[in-house]
């Protein structure tokens, strides 16, 4: 039997961590989607109930293991440390995405148990909740927090991740943009666009003419720049999403460009009436990125490399193009505003031309109708007022909390509406299981309930479906069903209307009431009938002092989440009818109570009460004692002013026992809500022991001042310091991203020393190294961290060594003035984007950071050389740059391979380079290996067939990264004819396989597909003799022949006339650009000699200048030795020569 091989699957998201827990699965059980909050507890009580040990021997729960990561949520069972993991046995329990938990219940009564529902089938409304034990109690919440964690990640990948969304459909446009006007109406007149362009001019000749008027008046500063044009206000609504969290992190928001505008001007200006004009800065790079999505509309920055602006279609309420100016469009969308307001603003933007303005407007029209296909077909299911489950879920609601008794009445009412057999079902089925106490029987009721209207609900028809189908059957008879369910629905709004207005009149008279007895010797239990008011609806105070203080109960809230965005979150909330003896206060709609055992009533304490409970829970067993006295000794309370009952409701609590001012009448105020369920009072008093304060000296108080401010400053340097830490450790992170490749050629210590020597040689610019020592430098590997920094080392070194430049060099427009204008090639730069290096992660992100880098400089590019412009393989050659350097040096080195080292001959339109390079191969392969050109020309293969993408992409686009570094090592050392070289040698080396191969496809496929995964050896070999090899003089000759070889096939080919002309015209063309070239070399050329005449006066002058110096010291010198000849004569000829 053949092994079994198990691969592990590599996680999407990038540096995810997976996180595992050991925990014990009590049981599962499949529910209705449509379950709500209220319900859920219930369902894990009959989970519970169903899991129970069927023998003795068998255990009522298994181990198991549960993996959390942002890409899935798996179950699998834990054999344990002794058994060996089997993968026959041990299969998966379950395994989904974790949004796809939609709700989460945590019991706080039993913290080791919680529970998670799954959406499992979503065409059938199935779901299943899984219920968990945890051993280590305090792990819960950890597991919980995760999960949640989990589904947030991958709901925000969801929207973010081209995988996620129809990529095809999604459509990106470079637009500028211009700026942005508050409006009154969320619909505007044609002319709008128009208006708000004459506002922005408005604005900026005001503001130009501000600066003009302050900067002769000296208010601006020396160090402040003069600007010519308007100065942006900020834009509020422009914000940044978290997209990766490798590249969203909040310290590269944007700066000023897209800073908040202060939300008191926005509403003092629509209190005003007046329209906000706020046009963005000239001087600012305002292009973006357009992107149009299934159901939102992006703006994303490409020098900020985020997104600048997020709106759904839903905020979309006009969209319009220019009259006057065709090339402008916009549209009004809704923004909130400070004080939960909102108010609706009008973005402009301006495009390249009119025809990309009528693209956009009607992608955006095909989108809206398709997203309004899109949600009318996935409308979500909801629970509407005749639901099944939504009686249930009201039921839920009502008992929640309640004890046992209560709840068991409250359901024995709700089976009174039930029909008699459905009635008859439920109470044989409950008596058949012969449930133990009030708890077990309301459980098997609840759970017989839940499947009666769970099957109810499947042949259910929701009223907004009725409503179409009452639409589609006028002039036609309505089925009986449909008859019943019109009746039912105005039944449920009959009673909603009855009960809403019985529940406010029940409410003013208890208000009334509570004023009433105000003065009597029972306020304590009014106080309590007033507190109570907001979350109960029992009028009765008789009932309630009838009610005995045994009673008096304590329920545990359950702490659970709902996770989903479904319909049932947001259900409105009815209020539970609840009673003194549960005294507690419901907590807020995402908590849930938990259906437990009721204990058995204990006796009440007489007395002074004890320690306050410090649980989540409400602490009324004091006053249950002191009702208990009232029956026998009237309570003489203490009374407040309203001042001292307002500052007992937010007084701190103090260590200390209960006492009953707590409870003392505050209906003269209002129905306050209740205070702290964990403060206790003082014994000392409704105050307690206040100490006194000691003064503190003027000294004091300085050197407290002086502790601040210095704690203030450290912490804005150690803020300082982090921000630093932060920025170079997303720097480490975003280089070692960048290089995520395997290198092909090893770099040894000695040669990665020999190159730091060259790169830090102090004004390296300037000195020219020896090319031999370069030559073997390279050859022996260059070191993967330092390989930007030596392609632009090897740059300098050919500008010193080739000072006066043979091509035509563009002209010097900076890089970020370039990237602030439109190009008209963006459509295909865009499209091409997703399709270079797509499996690398740095470029893998739809519109992250690698692609936008790359947009910027295939756009500034294009806008620099108006002839090439765009061509296909140019993002390969801009994106291996790029992996290796900053944006502007990629940009930078791009220019260097085009023009300097004559790359961008291939790029030009006609092409003309690039065939004239398909017949240099061919002549290649014809002379070194001539039994492989036969081989290829017997199949009729030509270059153009495999080769063209190795021009083109410098093989980037089919080889394997490390080994297309190698070869750009090699071209910016020796130039473009490495390509030759490379190519010759590759198919050279595998030439003995190319020939086993006996047709045209199989060939093909493998010089295209399996060529390019050689291995590590044979690539490093492929290098090696490319160093050795020298076709310079080849490649001339062959250039040549083939203009020979074209000139001659135009004069003896028999063809017509016509066709002869545009044979003629098309060669008259060629020749009139080979001339154009010709003539920019000869310009050059006379360039060069100008200059080198130049040089060789400035050189003659001085030699002339050098010869004179020369005699004039010849002359100094023979005078000198005359001196010294003089000097060295003896003292007595000296003498002599006198007296003589």
């Amino acid at each position: 039997m053949e092994p079994i091989t198990f691969t592990a699957r590599k996680h999407p998201f990038p540096n995810e961590v997976s996180v595992d827990f050991g925990l014990q699965l009590v049981g599962s059980l499949p529910v209705h989607s449509l379950t709500t909050m209220p319900m859920l507890p219930w369902v894990v009580a009959e989970v519970r109930r169903l899991s129970g040990p069927s023998s003795k021997n068998e255990p009522a729960t298994k181990q198991v293991r549960l993996w959390v990561s942002p890409s899935g949520l798996k179950c699998e069972p834990d054999p344990g440390r002794s058994q060996q993991w089997d993968p026959l046995i041990c299969s998966s329990i379950f395994e989904c995405k974790p949004q796809h938990v939609h709700k989460l219940i945590h019991n706080s009564h039993d913290p080791s148990y919680f529970a998670c529902l799954i959406k499992e089938d979503a065409a059938h409304r199935q779901s299943i909740c899984y219920v968990f034990k945890a051993d280590d109690q305090t792990k819960v919440p950890e597991i919980i927090s995760s999960i949640r964690q989990a589904g947030k990640i991958a709901r925000q990948e969801e929207l973010r991740c081209p995988s996620e969304f129809d990529d095809t459909f999604a459509k990106k446009f470079e637009v500028l943009f211009c700026g942005r006007v508050t409006v009154a109406h969320k619909k505007a007149p044609p002319a709008l666009i128009d208006e708000c362009i004459e506002k922005f001019n408005h604005v900026s000749c005001r503001r130009r003419a501000d600066w003009d008027a302050a900067a002769p008046s000296g208010e601006l500063g020396p160090g402040e720049p003069r600007r010519p044009m308007r100065k942006s206000f900020s834009q509020p609504g422009l914000r940044s999403l978290a997209f990766r969290k490798e590249f969203q992190d909040a310290s590269r928001r944007s700066n000023s460009f897209f800073s908040s505008f202060e939300e008191c001007d926005i509403e003092n200006h629509l209190i005003s009436g007046h329209n906000i004009v706020q046009p963005t800065d000239m001087e600012e790079n305002r292009t973006m990125l357009f992107t149009i999505g299934q159901s939102e509309v992006y703006l994303i920055s490409p020098d900020t490399k985020k997104i600048a602006l997020e709106k759904n279609f839903k905020e979309i309420s006009f969209c319009s193009q220019g009259i006057r100016h065709v090339d402008h469009f916009g549209f009004i969308c809704r923004e909130s505003s400070g004080g939960g307001g909102f108010h609706f603003v009008c973005y402009v933007f301006q495009c390249a031309n009119e025809a990309l303005v009528d693209e956009i407007m009607m992608t955006l029209k095909q989108a809206f109708t398709v997203a309004a296909v899109q949600q009318t077909a996935k409308a979500p299911a909801q629970l509407c007022e005749g639901c099944p489950l939504q009686v249930l879920h009201k039921l839920c609601e009502r008992i929640e909390g309640m004890n046992s008794s209560k709840t068991k009445l409250e359901l024995q009412k709700h089976l009174t509406t039930l029909t008699n057999q459905e009635q008859a079902t439920i109470f044989e089925e409950v008596q058949k299981l012969r449930p133990r106490n009030e708890q077990r029987e309301n459980e098997l009721i609840i759970s017989f309930l839940r499947c009666l209207y769970e099957e109810k609900q499947k042949e259910h028809n929701h009223i907004g479906e009725m409503k179409q189908i009452t639409a589609e059957n006028i002039g036609s008879e309505l089925p009986p069903s449909a008859t019943r369910l019109r009746l039912d629905m105005l039944k449920n709004k009959a009673k909603r209307s009855l009960t809403e207005s019985l529940e406010s009149i029940l409410s003013r008279g208890n208000k009334a009431r509570g004023l009433q007895e105000h003065s009597s010797s029972a306020d304590l239990d009014s106080s309590m009938s007033s507190t109570l008011s907001n979350t109960s609806k029992e009028p009765s105070t008789g009932d309630r002092e009838a009610l005995p203080n045994s009673e008096s109960s304590f329920k545990l809230l359950s702490s659970s989440d709902d996770l989903s965005s479904d319909s049932e979150s947001h259900l409105p909330e009815e209020p539970a009818l609840l009673s003194p003896q549960q005294t507690f206060r419901r907590r807020a709609n995402t908590l849930s109570h938990f259906p437990v055992e009721c204990p058995e009533p204990s006796e009440p304490v007489r007395g002074s009460p004890g320690v306050s409970q410090r649980k989540l829970l409400r602490d009324y067993e004091s006053k249950a004692n002191h009702l208990g006295d009232l029956d026998t000794t009237p309570v003489k309370t203490r009374r407040h002013s309203w001042r001292q009952q307002i500052f007992l409701r937010v007084a701190t609590p103090q260590k200390a026992c209960d006492s009953p001012s707590r409870y003392d009448d505050y209906s003269e105020l209002g129905e306050l809500p209740p205070r702290s369920p964990l403060e206790p009072v003082c014994e000392d008093g409704p105050f307690g022991p206040v100490p006194e304060e000691k003064k503190r000296t003027s000294r004091e108080l300085r050197e407290l001042w002086k502790k601040a401010i210095l704690q203030q400053i450290l912490l804005l340097r150690m803020e300082k310091e982090n921000q630093k830490l932060q920025a170079s450790e997303n720097d480490l992170l975003n280089k070692r991203l960048k290089l995520d490749y395997e290198e092909i050629t090893p770099c040894l210590k000695e040669v990665t020393t020999i190159w730091e020597k060259m790169l830090s040689t102090p004004g390296r610019s300037k000195i020219k190294f020896d090319m031999e020592k370069m030559h073997s430098a390279v050859g022996q590997g260059v070191p993967r961290h330092h390989r930007g920094e030596i392609w632009k080392f090897l740059a300098e070194q050919f500008h010193l060594k080739h000072p006066f430049p043979s091509k035509q060099q563009p002209k010097d427009v900076p890089y970020k003035e370039l990237l602030k204008q439109l190009t008209s090639q963006q459509h295909a730069i865009l499209i091409d984007l997703g399709r270079t290096f797509p499996t690398h992660p740095y470029f893998s992100a739809q519109l992250g950071a690698g692609q936008l880098s790359l947009y910027n400089i295939l756009k500034a590019y294009s806008l620099l050389d108006q002839e090439v412009g765009y061509c296909q393989g140019l993002s390969f050659v801009a994106g291996i740059l790029l992996l290796h350097m900053s944006e502007e040096e990629a940009f930078k080195m791009l220019k260097f391979l085009m023009f300097d080292m004559g790359l961008r001959k291939q790029y030009r339109p006609d092409m003309i380079i690039l065939q004239i390079q398909m017949y240099q191969l061919s002549r290649l392969l014809h002379d070194y290996h001539r039994d492989l050109y036969n081989h290829l020309e017997e199949h009729e293969i030509g270059p153009s067939l495999y080769a063209a993408p190795w021009f083109l992409t410098v093989f980037a686009s089919q080889f394997p990264l490390g080994f297309v570094a190698r070869v750009f090592d090699m071209i910016f050392l020796q130039g473009s004819e490495v390509i030759f070289k490379v190519a010759l040698s590759l198919l050279g080396s595998h030439k003995p396989l190319i020939l086993q191969h006996e047709n045209l496809e199989t060939i093909v496929d493998f010089i295209k597909n399996t060529l390019p995964n050689l291995g590590l050896v044979q690539m490093e070999k492929t290098i090696n003799q490319v160093f050795e090899m020298d076709i310079a003089k080849q490649l001339q000759a062959y250039e040549v022949e083939y203009h020979v070889l074209q000139e001659e096939l135009i004069d003896s080919s028999p063809l017509s006339d016509n066709q002869r002309m545009d044979k003629l015209e098309k060669t008259n063309s060629s020749l009139r650009k080979q001339n154009l070239d010709l003539l920019e070399q000869l310009q050059v050329a006379n360039g060069r000699i100008q200059s080198l005449e130049a040089t060789i006066e400035k050189l003659l002058s001085n030699e002339s200048k050098l010869k004179q110096a020369t005699l004039a010291l010849e002359l100094e010198r023979s005078a000198l030795l005359q001196m010294v000849e003089e000097l060295r004569r003896p003292p007595a000829e000296a003498s002599e020569g006198p007296g003589a």
